[in-house]
């Protein structure tokens, strides 16, 4: 990936070092997902996980007033029970891709991220939450449910009780109870929410990229495991991580007290 690049049609994609910067670019109709925007999503993802070079990604919103603010309900309203189905799991499948990315996603909430932004945000591994931010599901007001996974990942994020309230009722949170409620792992001045969040991706590429996605994968996989086999995942992981040479090499630069010169292997 190039210091920038516009090879989609709504999305705008920069890299920054070793930091990728995916802005959702539809400014006209604060950013809502409609087919073509997810089919770059996925197109994208599989370009960032393939890029070497790329090691952390921000998503973020163009402009200061939405993040993503929905799916497109022109496009919804047309389908009938088998479309609606098939685009449900279509979402599912590009938001997974991010979820279960080795490599650390992180939501910068640059204002509403309602019904598919809401859920976006929900797979990435971390979000930063401007303090115009505003969370929501008002899917039911629609006549219909979260079906990009949200129904699964805000119970998982804030508990099932508060999670059911904010779906049932399709309230909208704002960012001091957001983070409040562990649905957003910090907030801060709008003005300063795309560098901290850089910011924070630029630290996690300091540390072992095997470390990274290992740390990952055990966290989201054992998550929906009893405990007792989520930790037999952990001893795996850690185990093949003492055979890599990043290891070695992390060990020995804190025992030298230098930086150490991760190589991914």
């Amino acid at each position: 990936m190039s210091s920038a690049t516009s090879t989609y049609q709504n999305l705008r994609v920069e890299s920054r070092g070793a930091v990728t910067v995916l802005t959702v670019h539809r400014p006209d109709v604060l950013n809502a997902l409609n087919h073509a925007t997810l089919t770059e999503l996925e197109a994208f993802a599989l370009a960032f996980l393939d890029d070497p070079a790329q090691r952390a990604l921000v998503i973020t919103g163009a402009g200061e007033k939405s993040f993503v603010a929905g799916a497109d309900i022109k496009e919804l309203a047309a389908l009938d029970a088998a479309s609606a189905e098939a685009a449900s799991r279509f979402g599912q499948r590009v938001f997974d891709r991010l979820e279960r990315s080795p490599k650390p996603v992180i939501a910068a909430v640059n204002g509403y991220a309602l019904g598919g932004g809401c859920e976006l945000a929900l797979a990435c591994h971390v979000r930063l939450a401007g303090e115009n931010a505003v969370f929501g599901l008002p899917e039911v007001t629609l006549g219909i449910i979260p079906g990009y996974g949200g129904t699964q990942r805000l119970q998982r994020l804030v508990g099932l009780g508060r999670a059911l309230e904010i779906t049932l009722s399709a309230r909208r949170v704002k960012a001091d109870e957001a983070l409040a409620i562990g649905l957003a792992n910090r907030v801060v001045p709008p003005a300063q929410l795309l560098d901290e969040a850089v910011q924070l991706a630029t630290t996690i590429t300091r540390n072992g990229p095997l470390a990274v996605a290992a740390a990952l994968e055990a966290s989201l996989s054992g998550s929906g495991l009893r405990i007792e086999d989520g930790q037999r995942l952990e001893s795996a992981r850690f185990g093949l991580l003492a055979a890599t040479e990043d290891m070695h090499e992390g060990m020995k630069a804190f025992l030298e007290k230098r930086p150490a010169q991760f190589k991914g292997r």
